[in-house]
């Protein structure tokens, strides 16, 4: 008995190392951190090549980027994944028409330019261009779901206004963890670009 516990203590801890070991194995996109207010911190990022796709289903999208970084683009060429994988706050317009369409981007590696970046083969990938900018953002843990990220956009948004700071655009959320991480250990934030 004692041997089976001390046995499945240590694959435990096995499976526990390889997890986070797994979260590091994506290269994260460089930014400054320029300052922070309560839970908010600012951050000023580079300008950024994205891998985009227009989609309401996050993994179909999810799908279509990897394909396109996994060799589906014209030069055949394998691209590194790189965190976070952002996607658009879907806001509703105003009636008479809604769209709950939004989109998920994967950020190609630091340094890449737009010339450098493969052309996709699926029509769906589009590849664009984010000048350098700051964001302002809040991180949360847990499997990102919809009100989970609601209420921390609300507490970002209603900390950017009560702190004066003007934004630009709408918020997102970056999601930095392999969908085999535990939601405990998962690293999500919300954020938006913010006028200095």
């Amino acid at each position: 008995m004692r041997t089976t516990i001390l046995v499945i203590g240590a694959l435990a801890g096995i499976l526990l190392l390889a997890l986070l070991f797994s979260r590091t194995s994506a290269d994260t996109i460089p930014y400054g951190v320029t300052g922070q207010t309560g839970e908010i911190e600012f951050r000023h990022y580079p300008g950024l090549v994205l891998a985009t796709v227009e989609t309401t289903d996050d993994n179909a999208g999810f799908s279509l980027l990897f394909a396109y970084i996994s060799g589906r683009n014209k030069p055949s060429e394998k691209i590194p994944m790189t965190a976070p994988v952002i996607t658009s706050q879907k806001i509703p317009m105003t009636a008479p028409v809604v769209s709950d369409a939004g989109s998920i981007s994967f950020v190609m590696p630091a340094g890449t330019t737009r010339d450098a970046t493969p052309d996709p083969l699926d029509s769906r990938v589009r590849i664009q261009t984010v000048p350098e900018r700051d964001i302002a953002i809040i991180r949360f843990s847990g499997y990102a779901p919809t009100e989970d990220v609601n209420a921390a956009t609300a507490r970002l948004l209603d900390g950017l206004e009560n702190a004066g700071i003007t934004t630009a655009g709408q918020p997102f959320l970056m999601r930095y963890d392999s969908p085999w991480i535990p939601g405990f250990l998962r690293h999500n934030e919300v954020g938006i670009e913010i006028v200095r």
